[in-house]
């Protein structure tokens, strides 16, 4: 009985630090945002002045594909679909601009939309989530949480996500790891965009044109344990 239990400790150890490495300590994927997009100032931009989407320019295949560059920007860069002009894909909102969350338990969050044929990109608190089609690396998003749960010397470790991101009747469902159940949503009620978090909060958004002055550097988030 004693060995089965000890078997048993020792089969639960194995799988909490194989889940360790793959969620802190796995190889990231290469960083294939554009250089100049992600050194532009975002805080520039006016978002109210949405691109028109008449098939004229870029496709989203065209562009590479926009991750985090570690744990989180330094500054809020420029948008990754600046030059996409593919009309949006049949059953697709247009949720695109800035937005800031004014009821709800994330009051004051503030997020870009990005959208372009089948693509969306959502950039915030140091984080750009880009999911669908583009010229580098796969369709889901494969980037971090963002906050900063551990450290090791000067690396900073944080969580792995991934996710896709599918219209369901007016709805953007984010399903973890692709395939996975829906965790995060989005949606149009009236003017207003809302956001549906994976913590159960609900966060009512309305569209502004400018960036605010306290969103153009991201503040430090997560507990920075120190590990070494």
């Amino acid at each position: 009985m004693k060995k089965w239990i000890v078997r048993v400790l020792a089969l639960l150890l194995a799988c909490l630090l194989a889940a360790f490495w793959q969620i802190f300590l796995s190889a990231r994927p290469p960083l294939t945002t554009d250089p100049a997009t992600l050194a532009g100032d975002g805080s520039t931009v006016d978002y109210c002045d949405l691109t028109v989407l008449d098939g004229r320019g870029k496709t989203a295949a065209d562009i590479p594909k926009g991750n985090t560059p570690g744990c989180g920007y330094d500054h809020f860069p420029l948008p990754i679909l600046a030059e996409c002009t593919e009309p949006l894909a049949p059953g697709a909102a247009d949720i695109r601009g800035l937005w800031i969350g004014v009821e709800g338990a994330h009051a004051g969050h503030v997020e870009r939309v990005e959208q372009c044929g089948r693509r969306t990109v959502i950039t915030t608190e140091g984080l750009i989530h880009d999911s669908g089609p583009n010229s580098t690396l796969g369709e889901n998003t494969n980037d971090t949480e963002g906050s900063v749960v551990f450290t090791i010397g000067d690396r900073e470790l944080c969580a792995r996500t991934s996710a896709s991101m599918v219209w369901n009747g007016g709805v953007l469902d984010f399903h973890v790891f692709g395939w996975g159940p829906v965790v995060v949503k989005r949606y149009l009620d009236g003017e207003q965009l809302v956001w549906e978090y994976a913590d159960g909060s609900t966060t009512h958004m309305d569209r502004i044109c400018a960036l605010p002055e306290s969103e153009k550097t991201p503040r430090p988030r997560g507990r920075r344990i120190s590990l070494f």
